[in-house]
């Protein structure tokens, strides 16, 4: 709460630093706009930023390191024996002084040098506030002094801001390429640690699943089966019915909706449909478990099948319904995008409408129907929800839909539930089971990328 304050004290420095200096830009021409270099809001902009930008960094860097450089400080003053600990009881250590600094903890059940340690940190972290507070003023009226007195109608105002604003941009992106640079190394260091302890060719090629680890060494399946196949035949199957269902439905409806259905017709449809995309996958889960999964399981025992209780079909059919806004909705936009020029072009020469749509619209706008295509295949590969409660986490190896089978996703979750500690193939099968799914999302972009490559040049 006082950081948002504060934060709200940098954003009102910052707009009375963007008032002054346009104030003061108007000011310096005695109000003839025209013979500024630039605009007076480009004044105000160069102003409130070095106002607001640099106390912003500050705040931010202290956010960052406030905890490991006051923690240091307290565990100094600790005693020697304390101080000598292992890693592991220095962390439960450090748990107990933040959280009875916090107040989670009653002071009656704790150590005397804890409480003390406790005290310490929350006179060091008030300290370090005020300090940060005084910092922050101080900066922020120096940037206003400071780019006050440069101000002039000579000075190229509009540049500096750009540039300003070109370099957080910048910074914005180097920040994106990190985290994903960082989420995959992360994924590849837990998966190699995995192949240290398991084969990597029983992973990949393994047939039978089961990451349940024996207490006892006698017991059986004490080492545990890490095959991956049932798993990703069972993600595949409920991807591919899902797609059998929203693709279809969901490009029809485009179509339907950009070239043949009346305005107020698409006014009131597309809301309707994109609601689905917003109703959350519990919901979802519900609609499979009581509703679909028992009604396919009346239909099979009617003609002579044997329908599970939880099975692939019924988590595909319930996961394409709720992709098929993905579909849809991007389907429609990138149709509306085709130049309009090129159906009355396709018109002119005497195609009807039907022809202009099937040879002309949509493979002009195929790049963007195979994005959305890509972009529901993701979706369908990455959920969960449906598939704990509609397919269940048996990891089979079959072909047939009417059988429970479970996914990677699922078992992802499955693997990480509790406090777990990283140190066993169990835990870590996990890691291993993201890095296959990272590769195969990164197969669907190549394979989309080339697709869209290929016909941009067709079209172009």
């Amino acid at each position: 709460m006082k950081y948002s304050i504060l934060l709200l004290v940098i954003i009102i420095l910052s707009a009375i630093g963007f008032y002054l200096g346009r104030r003061r830009s108007a000011g310096t021409v005695n109000g003839e706009i025209r013979r500024l270099h630039s605009l007076p809001g480009y004044y105000g902009l160069y102003v409130a930023l070095w106002c607001g930008l640099p106390a912003l960094i500050i705040m931010v860097l202290w956010l960052v390191f406030q905890s490991s450089v006051v923690m240091s400080i307290v565990i100094s003053g600790l005693p020697p024996e304390i101080q000598s600990l292992p890693k592991e009881q220095m962390s439960l250590v450090i748990n107990d002084i933040v959280n009875l600094a916090d107040g989670l903890v009653t002071s009656d059940t704790a150590d005397k040098f804890l409480l003390l340690a406790a005290e310490h940190y929350n006179r060091l972290r008030a300290v370090g506030f005020l300090s940060l507070v005084a910092v922050i003023m101080s900066i922020c009226t120096a940037g206003l002094g400071f780019s006050m007195r440069y101000i002039s109608p000579s000075m190229r105002a509009r540049v500096k801001v750009e540039r300003a604003v070109q370099v957080m941009m910048i910074l914005c992106s180097t920040v994106a390429i990190f985290t994903t640079i960082g989420i995959v190394l992360s994924v590849l260091f837990e998966s190699l640690r995995f192949f240290n302890k398991i084969p990597i060719t029983d992973f990949l090629f393994g047939l039978h699943w089961s990451p349940q680890m024996a207490i006892r060494p006698d017991q059986v399946g004490a080492a545990g089966s890490f095959g991956m196949i049932p798993l990703l035949t069972g993600t595949l199957m409920i991807s591919a019915i899902a797609m059998f269902v929203a693709v279809p439905v969901g490009l029809m409806s485009a179509i339907y909706m950009a070239e043949y259905a009346a305005e107020n017709v698409r006014t009131a449809v597309k809301p309707l449909l994109e609601i689905l995309a917003g109703i959350p996958t519990v919901v979802y889960g519900f609609f499979a478990a009581l509703t679909v999964s028992p009604f396919l399981r009346e239909v099979g025992a009617k003609i002579g099948m044997d329908v599970s209780s939880e099975s692939a079909l019924a988590a595909g059919l319930v996961m394409g319904i709720m992709i098929i806004p993905f579909v849809s909705s991007l389907s429609d936009d990138v149709i509306n995008a085709v130049p309009q020029s090129l159906r009355d072009a396709s018109l002119a020469m005497g195609a009807t409408q039907s022809e202009t749509i099937v040879r002309v619209v949509l493979p002009a706008a195929l790049p963007g129907i195979v994005g959305s295509i890509l972009l529901a295949v993701s979706r369908a590969i990455g959920e969960t929800m449906i598939v704990v409660m509609a397919a269940g986490l048996t990891a089979r190896l079959t072909a047939n839909p009417l059988d429970a089978v479970t996914t990677f996703t699922v078992q992802i979750v499955t693997l990480l539930i509790g406090d777990q500690e990283f140190d066993s193939p169990k835990t870590l099968a996990a890691f291993a089971l993201g890095l296959v799914l990272f590769v195969i999302t990164l197969c669907l972009n190549i394979v989309a990328l080339y697709v869209v490559r290929r016909y941009r040049e067709e079209y172009e």
